[in-house]
């Protein structure tokens, strides 16, 4: 698969499955595929196994190529996958090349979280990770607000095969400024802050956004990027409108329960179990009153 067919996938709703747990806490395999196939059969082709509303860092090692290698098993042949990889550059490239020896197209590498990032160990840590799997579309997931446009494209320059950016700080004009100093179309950018942003970020530059959400309702974030698409941000803004109390909930408190609020809506749908691992926690019962009565109000169908 070619780099422009890869990049033509990322500007899309780029979607990031959940990881069920079993009632011993496993991974729950029939159950993933399953969501999955909901995803897939309601119109997404892009998906993110191991990110982080898959909960990729309460993940073992073997859990997340468990994960891989499922998502590459349910995939058509149409699906775009883009698997999580991050930690060390050790293990990073290893999840890499497990990526690339499963069939995936597409790595997304997350944001480092060593406390001490230079912008050109930044750099540095990417390039490592890049080279060792020529083949693959590269993503990088930047939250970090001090890395700027002449990173990424340097970057760019010395590994050809960095496609997109997913960008994740929340700030639109920073946003625009770093797309245009990096090369707004050397790269494909991806909102990474998901629908809430994507309005904001699209005007100035993104041409896709990932969401947590759609795991509760393809219907709704594909609807989102059809009007995005066709630049009726009236319409765009109608879905945020309608999303928006969901999404503030998943986004509290730093976004502690920014998985467990889409665990629990998939939960009230009988679509799966609400467990998340520390240190995610459930919902208090109150929360889970106001997730249930959300989505009363949607059409899920």
């Amino acid at each position: 698969m070619s780099f422009a067919e890869q990049s033509s996938a990322l500007a899309d709703v780029v979607a990031i499955p959940v990881t069920p747990f079993d009632a011993e806490g496993g991974v729950e395999h029939g159950t993933y595929r399953a969501l999955l196939r909901r995803l897939l059969d309601g119109g997404v082709r892009t998906v993110t196994p191991n990110g982080n509303t898959g909960e990729f860092y309460a993940l073992a090692p073997d859990e997340r190529r468990l994960v891989v290698e499922l998502t590459v098993a349910e995939a058509d042949e149409d699906t775009q996958v883009i698997v999580g990889v991050g930690h060390d550059v050790p293990t990073a490239v290893a999840a890499a090349r497990h990526a690339r020896e499963t069939g995936a197209q597409m790595i997304m590498v997350h944001q480092p979280v060593h406390p001490y990032v230079s912008p050109e160990g930044w750099v540095d840590y990417h390039r490592a990770i890049a080279e060792t799997v020529p083949e693959l579309g590269v993503v990088p997931y930047l939250r970090n607000p001090l890395l700027g446009g002449e990173h990424i494209a340097r970057l760019g320059e010395l590994c050809p095969n960095v496609i997109g950016v997913k960008y994740a700080v929340p700030d639109a004009a920073r946003f625009a400024a770093v797309a245009r100093d990096a090369g707004l179309h050397r790269f494909v950018w991806v909102a990474g802050l998901a629908e809430l942003y994507a309005p904001s970020y699209w005007a100035v530059g993104a041409t896709g956004f990932t969401s947590g959400l759609v795991n509760v309702a393809p219907r709704v974030s594909l609807e989102m990027l059809r009007a995005l698409r066709d630049n009726d941000y009236a319409a765009a803004m109608k879905v945020w409108e309608q999303i928006r109390e969901f999404e503030d909930l998943r986004a509290a408190q730093q976004s502690a329960n920014n998985v467990t609020v889409v665990k629990e809506a998939l939960a009230v749908q009988g679509l799966c179990r609400r467990e998340v691992r520390p240190p995610a926690r459930l919902l208090a019962p109150e929360q889970r009153e106001q997730v249930a009565a959300l989505l009363a109000g949607w059409d899920l169908s």
